[in-house]
């Protein structure tokens, strides 16, 4: 859509409080848009109050509403977890994630209020406009879309910072562009991305970031902490022995694991579009909760259903990223993986020291096919050591023939 096919319509968009945000609602209503702001609480820990946007974006005589996406949210990330979807360098795509759940909540709530089109001000070069869009378009094929930060004329009118400062004065709007910070950073309830800026170049270390869900594995403390965490069917039930819901699980794993520096992770990965980005991330929950479920995993799949699992666990990671959570692709990939999900009951203790975490122990789990007696290599009751040779015999023919073929380059 382009600015002039919204004259006269109601529109939606989905607002931070930022500058951006304001600038993006003034412009719509001189252009005379019927303008609604919306913004989703996706539990970000980086927003000390969520109805501060309200109080950003008043001054633009728009009123902005707020919709609870916190369940939604968790239960995305228990899902994530599940299928153990980590994108490009090992990293979990925390706002990848969130989008999924924003817009199929937002699209609900602005349809209620007489709106026709989604505005997002995700710019052009990154993934967040390819994700607004297809989940718009997936939810609700009717439903516009209008990306300003690809209008020309605005990319002309607005190069900058400064200009939508001097723009929003004009209206008698106060406006900052503020201390600049050396990284730009989005929050979820999943965890934290940040990148851009100072980030961008690699001479530039990691480590510039001041992490706001935890401590850097240097500043946690000096002793392991030892925490249990009881699964059922693939989802955690019960933090050392308290019964929680998905949000409260995330709330209380992002506050142990960010204390003992769980979770910093560093990717260049491959953005939807084609070009690299580098990014520093942090999701302590998250990464104590899928360590805790890949130990049960290793005790319930043999080597092909590890093999499949692997290939699967990337499929979904990548349509994650791709914005297709809820493609049938996708959905068929979740459904696989319950298979085994639906096997994965029973209690880990893990212990936390300084971003490292280790195996503590494994309890419960009747699905298991490690076998002590097999698995010994004392005497025991279990696999007879003689059994082998005859196994052993056979992988000997196909071995010597290729020996023999001169097929075997060493």
């Amino acid at each position: 859509m382009k600015l002039a096919d919204l004259k006269g319509k109601t529109v939606g968009v989905c607002v931070s409080g930022g500058l951006d945000s304001k600038t993006i609602c003034c412009v719509l209503k001189d252009a005379g848009v019927k303008v609604k702001a919306f913004s989703a609480n996706v539990g970000q820990p980086d927003e000390k109050d969520i109805n501060d946007i309200k109080k950003k974006m008043a001054p633009t005589g728009v009123e902005t509403t707020i919709v609870d996406v916190t369940k939604e949210m968790a239960d995305i990330c228990f899902e994530t977890v599940k299928c153990q979807a980590m994108y490009d360098g090992g990293y979990w795509n925390s706002t990848g994630i969130a989008r999924a759940v924003t817009v199929q909540k937002l699209l609900p709530a602005m349809k209620k209020a007489g709106c026709v089109a989604l505005v997002h001000g995700a710019t052009g070069r990154g993934n967040d406009q390819m994700r607004f869009e297809r989940y718009t378009n997936v939810l609700d094929p009717k439903f516009g879309v209008y990306a300003p930060w690809r209008d020309p004329d605005l990319l002309k009118r607005f190069p900058g910072r400064t200009q939508m400062v001097e723009f929003l004065a004009g209206r008698g709007i106060v406006a900052f562009v503020g201390t600049k910070k050396n990284y730009s950073t989005d929050g979820t309830l999943a965890g934290l991305s940040h990148e851009a800026e100072e980030l961008e170049k690699m001479e530039t270390s990691m480590r510039i970031v001041k992490p706001t869900m935890g401590v850097w594995p240097d500043k946690a403390p000096n002793r392991i902490e030892k925490i249990s965490l009881r699964f059922e069917k693939g989802r955690c039930a019960a933090v050392n022995g308290k019964k929680l819901t998905p949000y409260q699980t995330m709330i209380e794993l992002n506050r142990i694991g960010g204390r003992n520096g769980i979770g910093m992770k560093h990717a260049l990965e491959n953005r939807i579009i084609g070009t690299k980005s580098r990014g520093v991330y942090e999701a302590p929950g998250m990464e104590v909760l899928s360590r805790a479920l890949a130990y049960i995993y290793e005790g319930i799949m043999d080597r092909r259903s590890t093999g499949l699992f692997q290939r699967l666990s990337k499929f979904v990671a990548d349509q994650i990223y791709d914005g297709r959570w809820f493609d049938p692709a996708t959905r068929a990939a979740r459904a696989a993986i319950q298979v085994w999900a639906d096997k994965a009951t029973a209690e880990v203790v893990l212990g936390l020291y300084k971003g490292n975490i280790f195996f503590e122990s494994l309890s419960g789990l009747k699905a298991t096919i490690y076998n002590e007696a097999d698995s010994s290599m004392e005497a025991s009751d279990g696999l007879n050591p003689h059994s082998s040779q005859g196994f052993a015999e056979i992988q000997s023919v196909e071995a010597k023939m290729l020996a023999k073929a001169g097929q075997i380059k060493a």
